[in-house]
């Protein structure tokens, strides 16, 4: 019994149907639009810190997904430091968040190039600079199954099974060949994105052609398609609604390399693209009432008081996770429990914060005012 896509007579001849997201493609192109005239008329410093916010987080989630869960700051830092918006170079200890961060960025920059072996290759190095064990910015070439494994040593449910390793060179040149000649003013063009981003990623991910980081680079893929077809780079993170529901992701993947009728894989992935523009409309949302905020009491915080708040809103959209207290304030600023109290009452009256907990004792809890 044939198990895979890959080794089916039909491997590479994907069939589906658009019928139940005709809305979902409807509304994904009329958010973007919307997102794009939003952008275009921010200030350029909070454009640029809705960039960056995007970006920081993509880069935290795709790592999630794979189990990788990387300093903020440190993925902060190397963005920074790659679009050219800090000053001095900030140091990043974590190399992973240097790798990943890198490889965003270089995605970013690149969309409209043609996909090839060579930038595939440059992606990996720059993913798993610091990988020993593996062989990097190269095909894998080892003789063993490349299996999608889970459970303990001995119970081990697999997955899936990629295709052998001497058959990936001609799998990856028969996928770059056609990822580019969907792409727009291809001879094959796919002309909605997120159908060639959904296809392109089932592809990627079936052929699994490095040894590590194929769930991230072919994540990095499906936002190259998105960033074509609308003709730049695409504002959105995939990977943090992905990651939201991943046992979903994977159950969705894992159906979908088991046949070449895709269509219950195309349905849910552009719905996963519609539920992260909606979620970067909030973000944007979000940055704008932040930028109004500090417009508004910039001149009223000391250092401790922005601090705080500055922290609180690392945390996006869904606010400060239980509320800023008393003793995490303490925690945070390195101050007194009477300053913490002093400061935190005097946030209240001036409108900066508004009460989430009970006003009672160590209950008492605090949000940003947006």
């Amino acid at each position: 019994m044939l198990r895979y896509n890959w080794e089916k007579e039909d491997w590479l001849h994907f069939t589906y149907s658009l019928r139940e997201a005709e809305d979902e493609l409807f509304l994904i192109a009329e958010k973007t639009g919307k997102v794009s005239g939003i952008l275009n008329a921010l200030p350029k410093n909070t454009m640029t810190d809705t960039i960056v916010e995007m970006i920081v987080l993509e880069a935290i989630k795709t790592s999630e997904i794979e189990g990788e869960y990387l300093s903020r700051k440190d993925v902060m830092s190397s963005i920074r430091n790659n679009l050219g918006l800090n000053q001095q170079l900030e140091k990043v200890k974590d190399k992973q968040a240097e790798g990943v961060s890198e490889l965003l960025i270089d995605v970013r920059n690149t969309f409209q190039e043609p996909l090839s072996r060579e930038k595939l290759f440059a992606w990996h190095k720059m993913l798993l600079k610091k990988e020993r064990d593996i062989t990097v910015g190269a095909w894998r070439s080892h003789t063993e199954p490349m299996q999608i494994v889970s459970g303990a040593m001995g119970k081990q449910t697999i997955h899936f099974e990629a295709p052998p390793s001497d058959r990936v060179p001609e799998e990856m040149e028969k996928f770059i060949a056609w990822f580019n000649k969907t792409g727009p003013g291809g001879s094959e063009e796919i002309k909605k994105a997120p159908l060639r981003a959904a296809i392109a990623h089932l592809y990627f991910e079936s052929i699994h052609p490095f040894e590590d980081g194929n769930g991230r680079i072919g994540r990095a893929i499906a936002e190259k398609a998105l960033s074509q077809g609308i003709g730049r780079p695409v504002l959105m993170s995939l990977s943090k609604t992905i990651e939201a529901k991943k046992n979903t992701y994977y159950a969705a993947l894992e159906k979908a390399q088991r046949s070449n009728e895709i269509t219950p894989w195309v349905n849910y992935f552009i719905r996963t693209v519609l539920e992260a523009q909606i979620a970067a409309e909030e973000l944007i949302d979000f940055t704008l009432k932040k930028t109004r905020f500090f417009d508004r009491f910039n001149d009223m915080l000391n250092e401790r008081q922005s601090k705080a708040i500055r922290r609180m809103l690392e945390e996006g959209p869904t606010g400060f996770k239980g509320g800023m207290t008393a003793s995490k304030y303490v925690s945070l600023t390195k101050t007194s429990k009477a300053t913490a109290t002093r400061d935190l009452q005097y946030l209240l009256s001036i409108n900066a914060f508004i009460q989430s907990g009970s006003a009672a004792g160590r209950s008492t809890s605090y949000q940003v005012n947006l």
